[in-house]
């Protein structure tokens, strides 16, 4: 079984990390010998920040919460219904939906590599590829929820999921309480990265200030 690796850049701050300089300075030297085209790099990267990314992902989930018939063809067929929101690529070929529930809380791990589903998460982070929470996401699945701050009561079962080259996953978060008010758009406002992995959960909706006293 083959399993892809890929690779992806953190901007942290304003200045740059050795690593960084090293990879604008490499860029420079292809830009100038011709080997690489500055705006089909330009447009690479912009479609990979904007285009592709968590945002897509919050999207889909958003309008699982909103439309229970969305939500039933998401989990039975979610590459399909994913598709049919425009995020399609190599990266999600064939998907499946996991619902978190206050029985069950999915989480999502790629042990051999670092398989994620680009088209709705964008690219992975750094710690998702990392040795530690490749092995520790299986062997201790609510330590790792604790180390990102997320405590669940013994009663929900913990089930672990691993990505391959042929299959990704997206984790259907639980719909915070109190937003049956909030349309799609605001309800993808609350869709983080790490609670389409499952080792975070869903944001809470800002408390209204409708009504209050000025």
């Amino acid at each position: 079984m083959s399993h892809d690796h890929h690779h992806d850049h953190d901007h942290a701050g304003s200045e740059l990390s050795e690593m960084d300089l090293r990879v604008r300075a490499l860029e420079s030297l292809l830009v100038e010998k011709g080997y690489v085209d500055p705006q089909a790099l330009d447009v690479f990267i912009e479609t990979y920040e904007h285009r592709v990314g968590p945002r897509n992902g919050a999207r889909v989930v958003a309008k699982a919460w909103a439309d229970p018939a969305f939500r039933d063809w998401l989990l039975a067929d979610a590459t399909a219904a994913i598709a049919s929101l425009g995020y399609t690529g190599r990266q999600g070929k064939h998907m499946v939906a996991l619902e978190n529930t206050p029985q069950v809380h999915n989480m999502v791990v790629c042990t051999l590599c670092s398989c994620y589903p680009w088209s709705v998460l964008g690219l992975p982070p750094v710690w998702y590829k990392s040795a530690p929470y490749r092995s520790r996401a299986v062997i201790d699945p609510r330590g790792v929820l604790k180390d990102f701050g997320i405590e669940l009561p013994e009663s929900v079962e913990m089930r672990v999921w691993d990505s391959t080259a042929e299959v990704r996953y997206l984790v259907l978060p639980m719909r915070p309480p109190g937003t049956d008010h909030l349309d799609e758009t605001a309800l993808a406002d609350l869709v983080t990265r790490d609670s389409m992995i499952g080792t975070g959960i869903a944001l809470q909706p800002a408390p209204s200030t409708e009504g209050a006293a000025s």
